[in-house]
């Protein structure tokens, strides 16, 4: 068995920019990012995946938001889970199918996965995330009554919920995950994140869903570290971490040491809402003593994982 390389799917490969979000959109999307990561478990690499859900949580929410009248809204811990188990039937029929053209045998397995935050996370006192539809003033001062909500003015164009983004410190689920990655199955798990759950020291009471959301990245570190990965694979609609991004100046990177990388994103260089929070995670994950980390596109992850493209981020 060769390295094994945990991949961290961005929200593009799931649902692209500008479409509606259909079933059939999706699955489409899914079958050709599955393609991808089959050509590297032919390359000799053993996977495990994690992705995101941050269009289809908030299709949910807004689901919630125009039934309201004729159905119960579920709270957002909920719809973090029924989140993730359509996106990991998605992925995990689409991988069984391409593994099956290559000529592979091998279990692919999705994991319901909660990850634990602390309760005293500063992020309670301070919710930031925005998250689902958008609002009028008039409703979001309704909803702040009704529910006690957060909700906030979203850059002019709305008003909008937010939420707690704590840090994720455990997965629940992680002895089964460990098993299933050392059987050599294909384990999809913390979509989204996770679940978020608080839980005390003592295990009393039991865990408990919170209304947060877990940033995908961090928590892509914390699975990488838990199943021993050499790699931590985070792919994004760009091929290249650049300085200067979207400026005359930009330079792409083709390698960063843990270093050069801390220095960097001190220095403003990765926006807190887009490459921030992916190359906070992959310095957490050499940190705890990962090999390696690549930031790449999916077009470009096999060739990335040879050297030969993406951004290395190494010691």
């Amino acid at each position: 068995m060769g390295e094994r390389v945990l991949v961290a799917l961005g929200g593009n490969a799931i649902l692209k920019h500008k479409e509606k979000g259909t079933a059939e959109e999706q699955v489409e999307n899914v079958q050709e990012t599955c393609r991808y990561l089959v050509d590297l478990i032919k390359e000799g690499y053993q996977i495990a995946i994690t992705h995101g859900n941050g269009p289809q949580v908030g299709d949910i929410l807004l689901k919630n938001e125009l039934s309201k009248k004729t159905l119960p809204p579920m709270p957002l811990d909920i719809c973090g889970a029924e989140s993730q188990g359509m996106i990991g039937y998605m992925l995990q029929l689409s991988m069984l199918g391409q593994l099956l053209k290559a000529g592979l045998s091998m279990p692919v397995v999705t994991i319901l996965t909660m990850t634990r935050v602390d309760s005293n996370d500063p992020a309670f006192k301070n919710p930031q995330k925005p998250i689902g539809p958008f609002y009028t003033a008039m409703q979001a001062s309704e909803l702040r009554e009704e529910k006690g909500w957060t909700i906030v003015d979203d850059s002019g164009r709305g008003c909008r919920r937010v939420v707690p983004s704590p840090i994720p410190t455990d997965i629940l689920e992680k002895d089964s995950i460990v098993t299933l990655v050392h059987s050599g199955a294909v384990v999809i798990a913390c979509g989204g994140g996770g679940i978020p759950v608080t839980i005390s020291d003592q295990g009393i009471p039991p865990p408990r869903g919170v209304e947060a959301v877990i940033d995908k990245d961090h928590a892509a570190a914390l699975f990488a570290t838990l199943i021993d990965a050499d790699i931590l694979l985070i792919l994004t609609d760009v091929e290249k971490v650049s300085l200067n991004f979207g400026k005359p100046n930009q330079k792409d990177l083709t390698d960063m040491t843990v270093k050069e990388a801390q220095e960097y994103y001190q220095e403003g260089q990765f926006a807190p809402g887009s490459m921030g929070p992916k190359i906070e995670s992959t310095i957490q994950f050499i940190e705890r003593g990962g090999k390696r980390a690549v930031i790449t596109s999916i077009h470009q992850a096999k060739n990335a994982l040879k050297g030969k493209g993406g951004t290395v981020i190494h010691s």
